[in-house]
């Protein structure tokens, strides 16, 4: 009879499970994936961002619009929100047109300029200097007109 020599190397279990590096690989691409995912997620900061962009904005298209048309255009602001109006017969009338209707802010977003009223004449001067403080949690934009019919936006 022979002997049959069993190699012990030839005859291994199979291996069940991962290695350590296997394991170190995928927590470092969970990782990094989770850091993206919290990175891009939208915080109070770009939100007030974009509603002040969006209010500057849409106050230039208003001086735009009273150049072009050369009558009066107005922007009503306050703590509830803001609408834009025309000087039409002899009284303030809504501008038509889609962006230029009632503009309520966002429900996290506080406001402190109080109600006021800002006329863009047909050269696309204002009728005065305005600041609207948009804040936002522990953040605060300020959009300021001037009279000269600039908008700009700056750090509260």
């Amino acid at each position: 009879m022979r002997d049959f020599v069993i190699n012990q190397f030839a005859r291994r279990p199979k291996r069940n499970g991962f290695s350590l590096v296997e394991m170190m690989v995928v927590l470092m691409v969970m990782g990094l994936l989770a850091g993206v995912a919290v990175l891009t997620l939208p915080g109070d900061e770009r939100k007030l961002r974009g509603e002040a962009e969006r209010f500057a904005a849409r106050t230039l298209a208003a001086r735009d619009e009273a150049i072009i048309g050369a009558r009066p255009i107005s922007v009503v602001v306050s703590e509830q929100g803001y609408y834009f109006e025309r000087r039409s017969d002899g009284r303030w009338q809504a501008l038509p047109g889609r962006g230029f209707d009632l503009m309520p802010w966002d429900n996290a977003t506080t406001v402190s300029a109080g109600r006021q009223r800002i006329v863009f004449d047909s050269l696309g001067l204002a009728s005065s200097d305005a600041a609207v403080r948009l804040g936002r949690g522990d953040q605060a934009l300020v959009v300021q007109i001037r009279r000269d019919g600039k908008v700009t936006l700056d750090a509260g």
